[in-house]
């Protein structure tokens, strides 16, 4: 594979158990994302490069030499599809063999519908309803494809999970009661309310120990 297709990948966990439901899998971290959310804890993966990159070469060896020990390989980010390359790269881990699991925030429905047939399970964050999306993302109009690729992955009938990720200061109980009924209008019922790693969150105003007095209402 010519080295410009090659994914960009900034970490690799070797093994989990909690990022594909009922499966032993490797998590490969993708380089890069174009949303800043307030919450993100993994901010060294927002840039196209990082700094600390592993070559997709060797995640491949790496995945070689697990065949018969892990069942799946998910790729996470930043957001996976990012790069285009995350097409290739999926095919390869499902030509070893391995299910495909993937974490997405739904940044590119377009890219995202084309690499549904090549993935086994999705993992879709869902950040707020349309048109509060940038309270959270920092950039206008991000709601609009992120609820699309929701559409695109219930509708799919690939085996998912859609999260919601919880901080008071930018979702209230209200809010999230709201974004609940609305996929399940959509037809899903795989939806998960996750809570917030305050401590790590990349906007210092949302570290605050106090969230909970200062939750949006």
């Amino acid at each position: 594979m010519p080295a410009a297709e090659q994914l960009r990948v900034g970490g690799l966990l070797p093994f989990t158990t909690i990022d594909y439901p009922g499966e032993l899998a490797a998590v490969v971290f993708c380089q890069g994302c174009p949303w800043r959310c307030r919450y993100c804890h993994n901010p060294e993966l927002l840039g196209a490069k990082g700094r600390n990159e592993m070559p997709w070469p060797e995640v491949v060896s790496f995945l070689e030499r697990r065949q018969g020990l892990l069942d799946s390989v998910v790729f996470s980010g930043g957001e996976p599809t990012h790069q285009h390359a995350i097409h290739s790269a999926a095919a390869e881990s499902k030509a070893m063999g391995y299910k495909v699991g993937l974490h997405t925030a739904g940044v590119y429905p377009r890219e995202l519908e084309a690499l549904l047939s090549s993935v086994d399970w999705v993992g879709l964050d869902i950040k707020a309803l349309p048109g509060e999306y940038p309270r959270v993302t920092t950039v206008e109009g991000s709601g609009a494809p992120a609820w699309e690729s929701a559409r695109l992955v219930i509708e799919s009938g690939v085996p998912h999970e859609i999260r919601i990720t919880v901080h008071p200061r930018l979702l209230s109980e209200r809010h999230v009661a709201e974004i609940k009924a609305r996929l399940d209008e959509m037809g899903t019922h795989h939806v998960v309310e996750q809570p917030c790693l305050v401590s790590l969150c990349r906007d210092p105003e949302l570290r605050t120990a106090d969230a909970e007095a200062l939750a949006v209402p």
